[in-house]
């Protein structure tokens, strides 16, 4: 797949209610040094409340943290795995992740 953005790009990227699972590496990649990413998707157990229900498009249970433990340097800030009952019933994965900056910023305490 080509990736139109280069890397070290973004501030900040939020996904939502979305999966594809190739774009992963892009996504972090694309993460500047002290970036933020947001993604929440449906995940398994979703089918009993309706759309989307088709396993290819619902994540593995925990598959979000494996993503990200994939990839070198990445920092979990927050992790949910379960049943949402608004806007409507989901079963979904979300999860905040942090690309620390290059060289820890030190402060002095006077």
């Amino acid at each position: 797949m080509e990736w139109p953005f280069e890397e070290s790009r973004f501030a900040g990227i939020v996904v939502t209610n979305y999966l594809h699972r190739p774009l992963f590496p892009h996504l972090f990649r694309s993460l500047a040094p002290g970036g933020i990413l947001l993604y929440e998707t449906f995940a398994a157990g979703n089918e009993q409340f309706g759309k989307p229900s088709n396993p290819a498009f619902l994540l593995r249970q925990g598959e979000l943290l494996e993503r990200v433990a994939e990839e070198d340097g990445l920092r979990v800030i927050a992790f949910e795995d379960g049943y949402v009952d608004g806007p409507k019933a989901a079963m979904v994965q979300r999860i905040c992740v942090l690309k620390p900056l290059a060289e820890p910023r030190l402060c002095r305490i006077a």
